[in-house]
């Protein structure tokens, strides 16, 4: 005589597996690409050198102008130089891109 599956447990399952199904829905719609992006801004933080410009999480926009360890030294305006947590930095911009009012004609 096989024993069979207890009733109780199968509709204990039952009751999960939506919940087991949303888990996994969320963690390849929200999970998953939150560490992806995580992951690239630390390697683009990590590359940060002198002469490039970055945008900080408040807006800014200046030129690193020396590098340490979790902090960049930033020049927002001729003269003016602010140090920056690393972690701050929004995004890096290629060095040799030109804004477009600073072109010259």
């Amino acid at each position: 005589m096989a024993a069979a599956a207890d009733p109780g447990m199968l509709g204990l399952a039952m009751q999960f597996l939506p919940f087991i199904g949303i888990f996994v829905l969320f963690y390849f719609l929200l999970i998953r690409p939150q560490q992806k992006r995580q992951k690239e801004h630390q390697a683009m933080i990590g590359a940060v050198k002198r002469g490039d410009t970055v945008v900080m999480s408040s807006g800014m926009i200046g030129k690193v102008t020396r590098v340490e360890n979790d902090e960049v030294m930033v020049e927002i305006a001729q003269g003016v130089n602010v140090r920056v947590v690393k972690a701050m930095i929004a995004d890096v911009r290629n060095r040799t891109a030109i804004a477009a009012n600073d072109a010259k004609s």
